[in-house]
């Protein structure tokens, strides 16, 4: 439930991502519990597609939100909120990816996201099994690129302050992506 505003001419307005983050850090819990529901999918979404595993991705979103009150301490509004979870959440699955053995199975549910959000669990497709297999060939680094890029369809300059690179890395690592898929295509193409 999202708390409202109420204004002098009795108009509901939804409050916006700072004004909740503001009542968080002030110590308000209804404005960081509407603060969560509001980017808790997101967050899942973010780690199911970095993590690749549902159960680690759930788990990431617990810990990012339970660890959040004190993160918000740290957020100066210097770039949008939006923007400040991405970081928070991306940085938070590197840190699980090391700490795992969950880098062999990174990206074994890509494009299942999509399938999960509809609520039906439909039988992924040759083409979705050929894109698990060569998303989970690609580097560390591309795979994150590609899951804000594409996944999450953010411009090159989104992902690269998300990520701490540059517009131009961000440009560079989607431009291999393309050219490591082209590759792994040509390599069964001339297998069959």
């Amino acid at each position: 439930m999202t708390r409202r505003i109420r204004h002098t001419w009795q108009m509901d307005v939804e409050p916006t991502d700072e004004d909740l983050v503001a009542g968080a850090q002030g110590g308000d819990a209804e404005a960081f519990r509407s603060l969560v529901a509001r980017h808790y999918d997101r967050i899942f979404r973010v780690g199911f597609r970095v993590l690749g595993d549902r159960e680690e991705a759930q788990d990431l979103a617990q810990d990012v939100c339970a660890a959040l009150p004190g993160k918000l301490a740290g957020f100066r509004n210097e770039a949008r909120f939006t923007t400040w979870i991405y970081r928070v959440v991306t940085n938070a699955a590197r840190d699980r990816l090391r700490e795992t053995a969950v880098r062999q199975r990174a990206w074994s549910g890509w494009g299942e996201v999509e399938t999960l959000e509809r609520g039906a669990a439909e039988a992924r497709t040759a083409e979705h099994a050929w894109l698990d297999e060569a998303m989970a060939a690609l580097p560390h680094d591309l795979r994150e690129t590609v899951a804000l890029v594409l996944g999450e369809e953010m411009t090159h300059a989104a992902a690269a302050a998300v990520l701490g690179i540059s517009e131009g890395s961000v440009s560079w690592r989607m431009s291999e992506v393309r050219k490591a898929l082209k590759a792994q295509a040509g390599r069964e193409e001339v297998v069959r």
